[in-house]
């Protein structure tokens, strides 16, 4: 028998697992999202990727700043759900929301917990140099990611992995582990297991002050920098007076002072090693390989960069 779901997510990587609920026959009775921010250069109130895809189903949206006060609580708890499916919502659930739905609240989190429990799982694996990283379906507490486990599934990151990519595959696998997830709820089969002692790490927010390349950390550091904060925000650095995003990098070959261009091909070096980079962003422009950005940009052999 389908089940009554709240479904409370925002971003772009909550869509998939909202698709494969609806596509499972489950009752979606409400969605809740962020409410619409300023976005573009007129700055206009924008919907979320959640809300809009939601409202293309008719599902009922609502977009509270807060669910600590009264009102919304028992406006929540009106709803009268068997569940609620959390994923990137990005606001702390009280108890009473907690508590509301018949079976709980389940989040999907985009990690093997209990390691990078919090708000930037991806791109802090991959700024880590994990190899593998993946999704797990949680029983949400009142903790930061502390719930007991229900489902887990691994996925590999490559190499030369960009956060965005990454965000991509576990997206459509929390997708298919929620809809498993939900089944077996369905069934009362859905086992919890508590999160272990050990392996526990925070993937604290994002900076803007860490976006910054530091030419003089090792080579697979650095590479790791870039391929974690790429495509958003971006690590950057300065050629000549402009800033420049590096979206995409590999391992390359050479030494030298940290910062030098070594060879025409965009491989500098760093503290330990080198790096090439190969895909790149002037300020106000399209993205560009390394070919065609050098056609607009002198940047000859022995140049330091910073």
């Amino acid at each position: 028998m389908p089940l009554k779901i709240v479904f409370m997510g925002t971003p772009d990587f909550s869509v998939p697992a909202l698709v494969a609920l609806l596509g499972q026959g489950h009752d979606i009775v409400a969605a809740y999202c962020q409410p619409p921010r300023p976005a573009g250069r007129g700055m206009e109130l924008r919907k979320s990727p959640v809300h809009e895809k939601a409202e293309s189903f008719g599902i009922p949206v609502f977009t509270p700043q807060s669910l600590k006060g009264e009102t919304e609580q028992q406006a929540f708890a009106g709803h009268d759900t068997d569940l609620a499916v959390v994923v990137a919502y990005g606001l702390l659930l009280p108890k009473a929301i907690l508590d509301a739905p018949r079976l709980g609240c389940y989040n999907i989190h985009a990690s093997l917990l209990p390691r990078w429990r919090g708000a930037a799982p991806i791109q802090r694996a991959i700024m880590a140099g994990d190899a593998e990283t993946g999704v797990t379906i949680m029983k949400m507490d009142e903790g930061l990611d502390t719930g007991p486990m229900a489902l887990a599934e691994r996925l590999a990151i490559a190499p030369d992995m960009i956060a965005g990519e990454l965000h991509d595959g576990l997206s459509q696998l929390g997708g298919d582990l929620i809809v498993r997830a939900v089944s077996a709820l369905e069934r009362d089969t859905l086992g919890l297991t508590p999160q272990p002692d050990e392996g526990v790490t925070y993937a604290a927010k994002i900076e803007k002050s860490e976006s910054r390349i530091d030419w003089s950390r090792p080579a697979r550091e650095v590479h790791n920098h870039i391929r974690g904060l790429s495509p958003f925000p971006g690590a950057w650095c300065e050629i000549g007076k402009e800033r420049v995003k590096a979206l995409r990098s590999t391992l390359g070959e050479g030494s030298g002072r940290p910062g030098t261009v070594l060879d025409n091909r965009l491989t500098i070096a760093c503290g330990d090693g080198a790096v090439r980079l190969t895909r790149l962003q002037r300020a106000g422009k399209k993205p560009a390989e390394a070919e065609e950005f050098l056609r607009g940009v002198r940047l000859e052999k022995g140049v330091v960069l910073s």
